[in-house]
């Protein structure tokens, strides 16, 4: 016999669970007391949505599903963002919350209210536990829903009577059985008919999204563009997956690619706002388009594709290397790298500029030197972060992670705590707009306390500059309100909450004091924030979507 908190930590414990993310609360207490007996690091925040986040950066990291625990009422509606973040951007997470005894329902108790409810449209299911001897069966499934097919975050709820009771286990759910990785491979058929438009195309693209990160094999991709030869890019989560100086891997040049691609090829990722949802002219309206998706019902939307395939991206990229002959480097990349290197030409010019206060460009360009093969990189902001994303180098061994297609500002505390508690000895590398770093600022606490040295790097331009850019644009300087912010000392703050600080106003100072921040972090065990106040820049003018 054992109590249900205890049930719950265990069956955690065969899921492969290690840390569980949380803000305390008396209706979950019983899951830490488990959580102790069965070695799982409990790792406290300073608000649930960082919990929720935290649990979504571990399973972006590990591909191990993140787990929180939050409590009744306000705990849950303040992970709702998280939650919201992780399905639309297909992370699977597990998020147990807390509710009042099931005996009290609907008669007052404390936080009582609908949670499911509220819950059921952001997870890919939710459910409402009230027999204690079942508790492991329902962390059994909500892990097997939440990995299966297109992954995306799923929901128990758990009262606290269940939780306090005391039950006996029949039949522990084993993963090995409970579950499996298998996925779906492609229709030899309409495997057939893409491997046909590839081989005719004489200017095929690929577009390879978020997905690919749930797949087996990561490599896949780089072994498919070795073999055959197209302009690549990648997005989300696939970023990162080829190494940067891979001759097929572009990122400045899309709008130029898909204006003139005969063929192209898109995996794991929709068409949404972030390729125009496949409109003229920004593509070119005959263009064959192969389209890939573990969700067939994803496969028209926006667009009509020409071949469409149930499919793991992993499995169906190894079946076109598998099958596709052999394509060379031709003209075809060549004009694409042409277009490639004269809008990175541009970008070098503000890099190179020495100005005070500094150009974006060039903090990121200073940044990236202190990146190393494995480090993950966290992005939590609007136009600072969108700048870095073309700057900074991630390579195979680490991680890109930002606030995603539901653009959530605040993201960033939470994925970089489970990126670092992951993976410590990598370094993770926060870059933090002004504004984003209002949102969660506390969390810097949370992390000085518990020994988990990040290094933020916040680009102050007092403003919301990517909002405000377009709203002095179109309504005037005068008109211009609720983007405005000062040049605020966020490095005092962390001083305050336990971290290193170091504010920087002249360029020449840069590179000393990342390397101090890394020196600390790395030293003494405790975040270091880098506040560096930067120039306007025209690079992002223009480039806000909707």
């Amino acid at each position: 016999m054992m109590h249900g908190g205890r049930i719950v930590a265990e069956q955690l414990k065969r899921e492969g669970v290690t840390h569980l993310f949380t803000l305390c609360g008396g209706h979950i207490q019983s899951i830490y007391d488990g959580c102790i007996d069965m070695d799982i690091r409990v790792v406290d925040v300073r608000h649930e949505q960082t919990a929720g986040h935290a649990a979504d950066g571990w399973a972006r990291v590990t591909g191990v599903p993140g787990v929180v625990a939050v409590t009744a009422g306000p705990g849950v509606t303040d992970v709702v963002t998280a939650l919201a973040n992780a399905q639309r951007a297909n992370v699977p997470l597990v998020c147990l919350g807390g509710a009042g005894p099931a005996l009290l329902s609907d008669r007052g108790s404390l936080q009582d209210m609908n949670h499911l409810d509220l819950i059921k449209p952001i997870t890919k299911a939710c459910w409402r536990v009230l027999h204690t001897d079942r508790l492991a069966e329902y962390v059994s499934m909500a892990f097997r829903v939440a990995l299966s097919g297109v992954p995306g975050p799923t929901y128990l709820e758990l009262p606290l009577d269940v939780l306090m009771n005391f039950a006996a286990v029949d039949e522990w759910p084993d993963p090995a059985t409970s579950r499996t990785s298998a996925q779906s491979a492609p229709d030899p058929k309409y495997l057939s008919r893409a491997i046909s438009l590839l081989e005719s195309a004489e200017r095929p693209v690929a577009i390879i999204g978020s997905q690919l990160r749930w797949s087996e094999d990561r490599g896949a991709l780089e072994r498919l563009i070795d073999r055959y030869a197209m302009p690549t890019y990648v997005n989300g989560m696939a970023r990162g997956s080829v190494r940067a100086d891979h001759p097929c891997l572009f990122s400045r040049s899309r709008r130029v690619a898909l204006e003139q691609a005969d063929v192209v090829l898109m995996c794991g990722t929709p068409f949404d706002f972030r390729v125009d949802y496949g409109r003229a002219p920004t593509w070119n309206p005959a263009t064959k388009i192969i389209k890939v998706d573990r969700d067939a019902t994803t496969l028209g939307h926006n667009k009509g594709v020409d071949v469409g395939l149930v499919s793991d991206t992993g499995l169906l990229l190894e079946a076109l290397t598998a099958q596709l002959p052999a394509r060379a480097p031709g003209a075809w990349v060549e004009t694409i790298r042409r277009d490639e290197d004269k809008r990175r030409a541009k970008m070098q010019v503000e890099i190179a500029v020495a100005s005070d206060p500094p150009n974006p460009l060039r903090v990121c360009a200073e940044l990236n030197k202190f990146l190393q093969p494995d480090s993950i990189v966290v992005g939590d902001g609007g136009d600072f972060v969108a700048t870095a994303a073309y700057v900074l180098t991630v390579r195979p061994e680490g991680f890109w992670m930002d606030p995603g297609p539901l653009g959530t500002l605040g993201v960033g505390p939470g994925y970089a705590m489970a990126a670092k508690l992951a993976r410590p000895d990598s370094r993770v590398v926060l870059v933090f707009g002004d504004g984003s770093f209002g949102l969660h600022a506390m969390e810097l606490e949370a992390m000085a306390r518990q020994k988990i040295p990040v290094v933020c790097v916040i680009g102050n331009d007092a403003g919301w500059t990517q909002i405000r850019r377009g709203q002095v644009e179109m309504y005037g300087e005068e008109r211009a309100v609720a983007t405005a912010l000062e040049y605020t000392r966020y490095d005092k703050v962390a001083e305050a909450l336990g971290c290193y600080g170091v504010w920087v106003e002249r360029t020449e100072d840069l590179a000393a004091a990342f390397a101090e921040a890394f020196r600390v972090s790395e030293t003494e065990q405790r975040p270091a924030v880098v506040n560096v106040k930067i120039a306007s820049s025209d690079f992002r003018k223009g480039s806000i979507s909707v």
